[in-house]
């Protein structure tokens, strides 16, 4: 597995919180400066390392090729992830979804209702229903590994 540094310096989810990406939400108006702004958080994953772009990282269910690994730092119990995807607005897509649950204790991760994020931002009316079932596989699969932790 890759060293727990590449993981932990991600801004996701510890110096870019859900309320900031909420308020960003809220403020911009049309769904053009949305996306624009999914994309810049997409910007913000760590680099994926090559070595981990296996068979079982690989996120199924997703229209673009995702992968997903993680990390359990041992002193805090918090988990740590690093997601990629080769098109762009699934990288930001995978970037609100860190945010949501990057950084938190299995508990924390199983306790937020991500499809209420989602619903708030409003944002499966505004992405294809592919692109929906492919972020609710990659939200199942970081809540299996929390569940398992």
């Amino acid at each position: 597995m890759t060293a727990n540094n590449e993981f932990t310096s991600t801004e996701l989810g510890t110096d870019v919180q859900l309320d900031d990406v909420m308020e960003a939400f809220e403020v911009l108006d049309d769904w053009e400066d949305r996306y624009a702004y999914i994309v810049e958080l997409g910007r913000k994953l760590p680099p994926f390392p090559a070595a981990e772009r296996t068979e079982e990282n690989f996120v199924q269910g997703c229209q673009s090729q995702v992968w997903l690994t993680h990390f359990r730092e041992p002193d805090t119990g918090k988990l740590f992830f690093l997601i990629e995807s080769d098109a762009i607005i699934v990288k930001g897509l995978a970037a609100i979804v860190l945010v949501a649950l990057n950084a938190r204790t299995p508990d924390e991760v199983l306790a937020v209702d991500v499809d209420e994020v989602f619903k708030r931002i409003d944002l499966f009316r505004h992405i294809s229903p592919t692109r929906g079932n492919g972020l609710r596989s990659m939200v199942g699969r970081i809540q299996g590994v929390a569940a398992q932790a």
